[in-house]
This record gives C-alpha cells, structure tokens and sequence, in this order.
C-alpha cells in the first residue's frame, strides 16, 4: 500500500510523500477554464480528461527550459534510487477490532479516513487477515550499501526489503532513525552500488531547476522535474526543519526519494506534501541536504542522535503579557507555561518564567526548539529568565530528548480474555476511541474477541464496542474487567457502551434480552 504522511493546512492538507498504500480514488478536479483564451476552448466533459489537464498544466509551468532535457542525469543517477518496501507492521488487538468493526461503513471516504489515520503506512487487509505492508522511496548513499529513507516509511517495521533499480529485492538493516528529522538510515548486502552525493541545498537559488525521483503509488521508478521554490518552509508538525519547497510533483509512495539539482547532487530528501486530495498540486517539501547529512552522520556512528531537551511548554510572547510581565509592550522571549517534574529545568525554571536567552542566543516562541535541540546533553548552559520582574541568569544542565513514544496502534499489545463474560478485550487509545467517535470518552476497553454463544455475545456485544463502565466502576485497564464473577438472571452485569458514537447500556445475564 502507498501513503503519504498527512499533516495539516487551512484549507488543504499535508501529505508525507510517504510510504505507499493502496491509492485512495482522487475526487473529480473542479472545471479550468483558461484566463484568456486564444480560440474558444473545447468543453471537458470527463473527469478524466479534466485531471490530465491539470497534470500537464502544473507540468507545463513548471519544467524549466533545459537544453536536452533530463535524459541524461536521470541515466546517471536513477540506479541510485530504490524502493523501500515495509512489511508486517505491528498491529494491536484493538486496533484490528476498531478496523473490523468499521470495515462495512457505508462512507468509503470515512472508511479511508479511518484506515489511513489507524494504520500509518499501511492498513492491511483486516478481512482478510493479511499482513500489512507499504512502499516508500530511498536512495544509495554508499557503494557498501548504505541508503537514506524517511524515518516514517519504516517505523514500527518488523521487516524491511529494499528494491534495488536492477530488480533484486534484498533484506535491509535499520541502522538508526531520527524521529526530529524524520530521516532513517538503512544498510543492505548487495555487492558495490552505485551512490549519490549529498550536496548543499544553500548552492541552489530559488528558480534553479530540481527534479524528483521516487515510487509515487506503488507505479514504479517515476521522474518528475521542476524549480526550487521557496527555502526555509516551516510546516506545523516538524517546525525544527526549515524546508525546501519544490512544484516537481510529489506523490504518495515519493517520500525518501532524492531531489537532486541539475548536476545531479542531492539537494534534498522528499518528504511532505500540501494537498487538498493526496495528490500532488505543485507544493511539495524535501529536508535539506545539509541537515540529512549531519544527522546521517550521527546515525552511521552511533545509531541515533542526541539532540538536547530542555523539559519545558512555552507559549508566543504578545503585547499585553510582555506589559504585565516584562514592564513593556515589547514581545521578548517565551513565557514557560509547565516545567516537567523529571525533566533537566525541574526546579530551575518555573511557570511564569520568562525565557529571554539559551547560552548567549535570543531565543523567542518560533525559535526556541531549534536552539534546543542543538545543545549538548549534559553541558550546562547559562540561562536568562524574567521572574517577578528582574532578570535572572540560571544555570541547567542539558537533558537528552527522549524519543517519542511508539504509535500505539502499531505496537499494541495482545487482548486478554475475560471469562466470565466469554469476551476479549484490549486497553482503549485516544486515536482508537476517536475512530469509534468516542473521543469525549476517557479509559475504555475494546471488544476484540466474542465466542459466538457466550454470554456477551448473547447480550449484544459486537467486536469493536468500547466498554467504559462495569456497573458504576469506570473501566481504565483490562485488570478493571478480568476478575468480574460471571453474571446471571439473577445477579446481572450492566456495562456502559458505545457503538458508533452513540453511548447505551447492556445488562449481561448469560440468555437473551426479552
């Protein structure tokens, strides 16, 4: 299957050029009508015909005029770039009982929705029972067998295969991911290879000509050209990366693929696109070379990179607070809003505090992160704090930034069944209650498992159903339900259920509800 990594915008949405699944069916294009046409325009009936027009006009604006075309760059560095195929991604019992009892909406829309937002790169085939897998792009750095991905084509991978552009598909090492970065590094055993350079993308200007190489849609080894855009492109959910921005198109199953200047250096690692459809409308965004190439650098010595973490929330500095806290109308700094307990600023730095500098640097609201995450672990670093209206110098010892915490739809864990009720259940998520539009619920457990004539099924349970109350105890761990006595006409068991949004009770007594 393809994906792209869905973030967000106003009006469209962000897409990770990410790892492929099965393309979702694109909605129709709105008619174009040219500005001012030369001859009266044939009227365009077929959708179809309509999303080729668009094609071929993103495709018109933007390929730069080159002499010769790209034949032969791409002949030179196309063997570089391969197909990172993901197999077996972890999946826990509740989100396969969330994908089944969703799996029969009427609303494909919302079946996708639902799909893409439990499953990361891929949902598998819950019917069926098929393993999940998905396609994503990554190109050869090393002769040896090194090659450069996105962190989320192959997170919480079992397996990873990597297609190489002569046709052997080989196993694949994961040497280490940067979950900052987004940007993964893998080894292979395939004899010497043909690699590429990672450049500098600050040898570029905005207007020189790019082009694109990856697997968009599972379709195969694609091409795609046009022009540096924009730089330093900060997207909402990685603002530690200042992006490059590209209108060479960039699709689903793209991310991890190269994009590479005019002289065939990599200037970039695909990885995001802007998009109102999942397809590629000319805004598409690739790491910097510069950065891929300090992180792959601490992944090929230590597995991983240490970045530093300060254990703080800040909220943007205005007018009105800089008055009440600065003495002025001037907004300075980053007012701290918690400190964590267990973090490197417990008792340093406190809530309320305003965070004017890090070592020497200014630091704001924006830029903050970014100074963060470049400190050492373990230095100690001078900091500049307005408390009660005098400035303060501080100084903290630099934490390492913990690595973030494993989707757990991907890595959940077994069911446990409860006997009594001849049922499976399994700790609810926030992600899984919001599928089941229980998102105002806390807690829960998940029906994951029914014997077809056991007591729970008789009394209506269906997989899929969240569980939030047994009797008047609210329900946060599957220990909550294990022990409960078996129920009868006698002395029933009431649960608090939601199906479908809607929340009701069932009382279990082991026959039919009259």
């Amino acid at each position: 299957m393809i994906t792209t990594r869905l973030l967000t915008a106003t009006a469209a949405m962000v897409y990770a050029a990410s790892p492929m699944r099965a393309a979702a069916p694109m909605r129709a294009a709105a008619p174009i009508r040219p500005a001012a046409p030369t001859r009266p325009a044939a009227p365009i009936q077929a959708a179809a015909l309509v999303s080729a027009a668009v094609l071929w006009m993103a495709y018109a604006a933007s390929a730069p005029a080159a002499d010769g075309g790209y034949a032969a760059l791409v002949r030179q560095v196309a063997p570089s770039v391969v197909t990172v195929q993901v197999q077996e991604l972890r999946q826990g019992a509740g989100q396969r009982a969330v994908e089944r009892a969703t799996a029969d909406s009427p609303d494909s829309s919302a079946r996708d929705f639902i799909r893409r937002m439990l499953s990361g790169p891929d949902g598998g085939d819950p019917a069926t029972g098929k393993s999940a897998s998905a396609l994503g792009s990554g190109f050869i750095i090393d002769a040896a067998g090194l090659i450069v991905t996105n962190r989320h084509v192959i997170v919480g991978a079992r397996t990873v295969r990597v297609k190489l552009a002569d046709g052997r598909e080989v196993p694949a090492e994961v040497v280490g991911a940067d979950a900052t970065t987004d940007i993964a590094l893998l080894r292979v055993s395939a004899g010497r290879l043909p690699a590429l350079r990672l450049s500098s993308s600050d040898r570029l200007s905005v207007g020189d000509p790019v082009i694109a190489i990856g697997n968009p849609f599972g379709l195969g080894q694609s091409v795609t050209a046009g022009i540096l855009s924009a730089r330093a492109r900060v997207l909402e959910q990685d603002p530690l990366i200042d992006f490059l921005q590209t209108d060479a198109a960039i699709n689903m199953g793209n991310s991890g693929g190269p994009l590479l200047s005019a002289d065939g250096t990599v200037v970039g690692v695909t990885t995001a696109i802007v998009s109102p459809s999942g397809g590629s409308v000319g805004l598409g965004f690739a790491i910097p070379a510069e950065t891929v190439a300090s992180v792959v650098a601490e992944l090929k010595a230590h597995g991983r990179v240490n970045r530093g973490y300060l254990g703080i929330s800040v909220q943007a500095m205005t007018p009105a607070l800089a008055q009440a806290l600065l003495g002025n109308d001037t907004p300075l700094g980053a007012l701290i809003t918690s400190v964590d307990p267990k973090g490197p600023a417990a008792g340093e730095l406190a809530a309320g505090d305003v965070l004017l500098g890090i070592g020497g640097t200014p630091v704001s609201f924006s830029s903050l992160g970014k100074v963060a995450v470049r400190l050492v672990p373990g230095a100690t670093v001078d900091t500049s704090v307005m408390r009660d209206g005098s400035q303060l110098t501080i100084a903290v010892t630099i934490g390492q930034l913990p690595d973030p915490p494993d989707n757990p739809l991907q890595s959940g864990g077994p069911d446990t069944w409860v006997p009594s009720l001849d049922l499976g259940v399994a700790n609810a998520t926030s992600d899984e209650r919001k599928a089941l539009r229980a998102e105002d619920e806390t807690g829960g457990l998940i029906v994951t498992q029914l014997r077809h004539d056991g007591v729970g099924a008789v009394a209506g349970l269906k997989i899929g159903d969240l569980i939030t109350h047994a009797g008047t105890k609210h329900l946060d761990d599957v220990a909550d339900l294990a022990g409960v006595s078996r129920p009868s006409e006698k002395l029933p068991l009431l649960l608090r259920v939601v199906r479908s949004g809607a929340p009701g009770f069932i009382a279990i007594t082991g026959s039919e509800e009259q």
